[in-house]
Order: structure tokens, then C-alpha cells, then sequence
């Protein structure tokens, strides 16, 4: 009853006309940037955050539009990956592998009209999932100290890091960078200045939505010129949409199992949309066998991906509201915005602030409605943003980016550093070099210290002061701290291992 009370309160906020327009325009927004190939949702919701600002929003507002457009691209990912072949995000990867096939077989507006289906299932249930787990993980949260959560972020960095990048090191070194950053500005303890090379700009620290539209908009640019810029694409076109029914009962069993599976790898910290995609393709094909003719361009293939990714971004949200530690590369990039709202995600959050929790989760029942409805019949319409020159979308990229920020800080100086940011963006990229860690290291940098110091002083400077810094009871052993630096380290070495012996060397055939 308590849930069903809270929903209620959720929704007369979300039902309000103001609330309702700006989740509609998210979704439109969202769509289009998730089918511009290479965007993807973390782009879409960094290029958005200046102006969201700018409007003036409120908490609930700015929620409600940019979390519209992270569904909004989820869902629209998988029309370049269907049509052109070229993934609009990570995720979307896996779509690719059925997908354009069966465009390819003249099957294409079938294909995109089963991935709209199977998004809608995964993201509903994911945010149903949310509603019912995310209450329930508050109230664990009450447990956690300094140690506690010193270990939860370690972990966040961890598992982060192996999942982003096929190199550990490279994923260590990017971490290490955004601590490093993190740490500009004033000490809190002692007020002495820290990395700021004498120049009073700096004394502040980096601001993170600065580092965000630099590292996600900017490189984006530089990328985007640099390997499409020079021409468009060629892909499947589409003629006439229907709704291929039998194909959807066929493949209903298919959305629920890749629902599930998603969302819980979305609850866990760093794990993401992306592995959610792979393992319910994986899973499908395995289930399926030899007989399921998967890589041909089979409605499975389609639908299994498509369901988990969207239930794995539904489900990245949990531990950025429950925990304040984001589950994925965009929900860092919200993470960031409710930081600037002054809104602070925790265990807290849900008893604070039912209205900003209940109404964005109201929020998102009714979105997802809102993007079944707009992708399936006006498919057509978002297909031709793929046929927009690059000469025009870059500049209004580029535009949309430096105006927004200009608007919130009035400083040339930020300015400069988002073309800095930018360049160090391309710059990682190039070396392959995950920013997803930057970003997570500027974001989680000052509360990760925080929590380091508190713990040091409770236990007066011990080393063992991370297990044994409990707020209830200090003389005990946490075991909550001590399985997550246990979760922290297996979360680096696993990938290793695992990448080890799942890789089969192949022979190369005369």
C-alpha cells in the first residue's frame, strides 16, 4: 500500500501538462539522437544538460526531460544498427547481428518494429523493477558508514573498469585520471590549493558538467569528423510499416527472460546496458542452439538485445538513487545533475524527496508508453534523421554545446576547458582509453576522499579502519565493507580470467 501511495503521489505530478510535454519532447529528442550513429544516450543527455538549466527547470523537470531522452535514445539505437548497420550506441551492438540481416532480406520495417516492441518490454518492466526494488535497497543503505561506502564506490570503479575496456590498465589509468582531476581546487581540510598550477579559475575545482559536454560532446565532434564526416552512410531503406503480430507472440518468452536478466545486470554498479545486450543475445542463441539460426537475421536475435539493454538501463538507475553510485556511463551523467540540483541520491533521497523519486518513476511508466506509440508509427520519420549532412549537424552540435555552457557558468575560462576536455576526449579514445572511468573519477572523487577521511579518523588512522568503521557498532567487523573490497577485487581480476579462457584461439586455414 505504501508503494501504491507513493505511485499515486508520483503520478499527480507526472499527469500534469507541463510534466507530460516535457516527458513527450525527451522522447522525440532521445529518439533522434539514439539513431544518429555514434551519439548514443550519454551524448544526448550531456548536450541537453546546459540547456535544461537554461530553461530554468525545476528538479522534477530536468529529471523528467533528460531521463525522457536517455529512454528516448535507448529505443532509437537500434535504427542505424537495423538500417545502415553502424550501432547508434555499445549496446546497440548486438542488434546489429540479426538485425540488418533481416533488413537486408527485406524484412527491415519488421525488424524495427520488433525492436520498438521488445524495447517497450524491457524498459516497462525494468522501471516496474525499479519501483518495487529500488524502496527496498534504500533501507539496506541505512547500514552503510564511511568504510561502507568507501568500498561501494572502489567497487563501482572496479567493475566499471572491466566492463568498459578490454584493458584493465588502461581502465585503471582512466579512473585515475578523473581522481586526479577531482582533486583541483581547495583541500576541505586544510584550504591549501591543490593542482591548480597558481591559477585562481581552478581554485573552485573542475566543474563536472564542464568535463561532461567536453569528454562526451565535444570529442564526440572531433571523432565524428575525423571517421564520418567526410560522407554519409548508405544503408536500407524502408517502405511501408506493419506490425508483424506472429513475430511478437513468437518472441514474447524471449523479451520476458532478456528483461530480467538485463535489469539485474543493470543494477549492478558498472555493468550497463552493454552487458546486458551481450548476455541476453548469448543466452537466447545458447537456448536456441544450432537450430536457432541466430547471426542469419532471426526475430529473436532482434528482440533478445533490444529487451535487455532498455531493462538494463531502467535498471542502472536503482544504485544511483538507492546508493548514490551510478550503474552506467549516463546515469553518471544524471548522477551529475541531481548533484548540481542540490539534491543528494542516497538512502535519504526516498523519504527527502518522494516527490523528485515517484515522480520521475511515474514519470518513466508513462514515457515508455509514449516511445511504444512514436516508434512504431512514426518509424519513417525518425529513419530520415539519418539522412542529415554532416555539414549540419555538427555545427548545431557544436552550438548547442558552448552556448548551454556559457549560459550557466558566464566564464570564457569554462569555455576553454570544454575545448580541453574535448581534446583530451578524443585523445583517450584514440588510445583506446574508456571515459565512462574520467567521468565516474570527477563525479565520485570528493565523496570517495570524504568517506576515506571519516573512516581513517573513526578508527584513529588504522589501517584495518575500512572494515571495522561501523556507525552503530565500531568495535565490530563490517561485513558489509569487507564483502564489497572482496566484490572490488574480483570485479578487476574476473574480466582478465575470464577474457583468458572464454577467447578460443583460432586456427587460420590455408
Amino acid at each position: 500500500m505504501e508503494i501504491l501511495d507513493n505511485l499515486a503521489l508520483g503520478f499527480s505530478i507526472a499527469l500534469s501538462p507541463w510534466t507530460l510535454m516535457l516527458a513527450v519532447l525527451g522522447c522525440f529528442i532521445g529518439t533522434i539522437v539514439g539513431a544518429l550513429p555514434g551519439l548514443g544516450p550519454s551524448n544526448g543527455v550531456a548536450i541537453m544538460i546546459p540547456i535544461t538549466f537554461s530553461m530554468g527547470l525545476d528538479a522534477v523537470s530536468a529529471l523528467v526531460l533528460l531521463t525522457s531522452i536517455y529512454y528516448g535514445a535507448m529505443y532509437g539505437g537500434r535504427i542505424s544498427s537495423i538500417l545502415l548497420n553502424i550501432p547508434g550506441d555499445e549496446p546497440a551492438l548486438m542488434t546489429t547481428l540479426d538485425g540488418y540481416p533481416m533488413a537486408k532480406n527485406g524484412r527491415a520495417a519488421d525488424a524495427l518494429v520488433i525492436s520498438g516492441v521488445a524495447s517497450f518490454v524491457g524498459a516497462l518492466l525494468a522501471t516496474i523493477g525499479l519501483m518495487l526494488l529500488a524502496p527496498l535497497l534504500s533501507r539496506v543503505a541505512y547500514q552503510f558508514g564511511p568504510g561502507e561506502y568507501f568500498a561501494l564506490y572502489l567497487l563501482a570503479f572496479a567493475t566499471l573498469g572491466g566492463i568498459s575496456s578490454n584493458n584493465q590498465a588502461k581502465a585503471a589509468l582512466a579512473s585515475c585520471i578523473g581522481l586526479m582531476i577531482a582533486m583541483i581546487g581547495l583541500d576541505p581540510n586544510s584550504g591549501l590549493p591543490r593542482l591548480t598550477g597558481g591559477n585562481l579559475h581552478l581554485y573552485d575545482g573542475i566543474d563536472f558538467l564542464v568535463a561532461i559536454v567536453g569528454l562526451f560532446a565535444v570529442s564526440e565532434i572531433f571523432f565524428f569528423i575525423e571517421s564520418h564526416g567526410k560522407s554519409s552512410a548508405a544503408g536500407v531503406t524502408i517502405d511501408k510499416v506493419r506490425v508483424p503480430w506472429r513475430d511478437i507472440w513468437s518472441t514474447r518468452w524471449t523479451m520476458l527472460r532478456s528483461s530480467f536478466l538485463g535489469f539485474f545486470a543493470g543494477v549492478l554498479p558498472g555493468a550497463g546496458a552493454s552487458l546486458g545486450s551481450f548476455m541476453t543475445y548469448m543466452m537466447e542463441k545458447s537456448i536456441a542452439g544450432d537450430k536457432g539460426k541466430f547471426g542469419t537475421g532471426v526475430p529473436k536475435g532482434v528482440a533478445a538485445p533490444e529487451a535487455g539493454n532498455n531493462a538494463a538501463a531502467g535498471g542502472a538507475l536503482v544504485p544511483m538513487l538507492t546508493l548514490g553510485v551510478p550503474g552506467s556511463g549516463t546515469t553518471a551523467v544524471l548522477l551529475a545533475v541531481l548533484v548540481t540540483l542540490n539534491i543528494t541520491p542516497g538512502p535519504t533521497l526516498f523519504t527527502d524527496r518522494p516527490d523528485v523519486v515517484w515522480g520521475l518513476i511515474a514519470a518513466l511508466l508513462i514515457a515508455n508508453f509514449v516511445l511504444l506509440f512514436m516508434n512504431v508509427p512514426m518509424v519513417k520519420v525518425f529513419v530520415k534523421v539519418l539522412q542529415v549532412p554532416p555539414a549540419i549537424l555538427l555545427p548545431g552540435v557544436t552550438m548547442v554545446s558552448f552556448v548551454g555552457i556559457y549560459s550557466l557558468t558566464g566564464s570564457y575560462f569554462d569555455l576553454l576547458l570544454v575545448v580541453g576536455f574535448g581534446v583530451l576526449g578524443y585523445l583517450l579514445r584514440k588510445l583506446d582509453i574508456p571515459t565512462v572511468p574520467v567521468i565516474l573519477g570527477i563525479l565520485l572523487g570528493h565523496q570517495m576522499e570524504k568517506q576515506l577521511r571519516d573512516a581513517m579518523v573513526l578508527s584513529d588512522g588504522s589501517a584495518w579502519g575500512l572494515i571495522y568503521t561501523r556507525p552503530s557498532q565500531p568495535e565490530d567487523i563490517s561485513y558489509i565493507a569487507t564483502g564489497l573490497l572482496i566484490a572490488a577485487v574480483l570485479g578487476f581480476f574476473a574480466p582478465i580470467f575470464l577474457r583468458r579462457f572464454i577467447t578460443k584461439p583460432q586456427r587460420v586455414s590455408d
